[in-house]
């Protein structure tokens, strides 16, 4: 059990660096800002594991992201969004329609909120849409990835 729990830890160790990886240097121009593959390495961890794993994921990779992208005024709001939105995500049954529902609201809804703390409602509005797009992307990207890789991560879980 040990084991299977230290390698459990080391694979979502690689997602969030994956993710933080992918999200800072993979990134899709538009005409607001430009969409990155942060949200999909959140949405596929709480697709794959869950709740808690999907929280962590989720604010750890949104914090990180910020520092390294030299946003540092923005990671503490980064680790409750994404943390928020890995949570949700990862409802499973009958409650997965109102998690994915709940996790773009607390992304989006949440840079909503402290994006007029930090820049202004104005800048945070206009921010809006772009954070919906960000959310839909990732949500579709993490989603295909979850039903392409399930028998790998299930693979690298097993105790040799």
């Amino acid at each position: 059990m040990k084991n299977n729990q230290t390698r459990k830890i080391a694979l979502l160790a690689v997602i969030t660096a994956l993710s933080i990886v992918l999200g800072n240097f993979f990134k899709i121009p538009t005409p607001t800002g430009f969409l990155t593959l942060l949200d999909a390495g959140i949405y596929f961890t709480a697709f794959y594991f869950g709740r808690k794993e999907g929280a962590l994921v989720g604010g750890l990779s949104g914090l990180l992201i910020d520092l390294v992208a030299g946003y540092p005024q923005w990671m503490v709001f980064s680790l409750i969004c994404h943390g928020l939105q890995g949570y949700f995500a990862g409802f499973t049954g009958k409650q997965r329609y109102i998690g994915l529902l709940l996790a773009g609201l607390a992304m989006v809804g949440g840079y909503a909120l402290f994006g007029s703390i930090l820049s202004g409602p104005g800048a945070a509005i206009a921010a809006i849409w772009g954070n919906v797009m960000q959310n839909i992307f990732g949500l579709v990207v993490g989603y295909a990835l979850y039903r392409a890789f399930p028998l790998v991560l299930k693979r690298a879980l097993q105790p040799e």
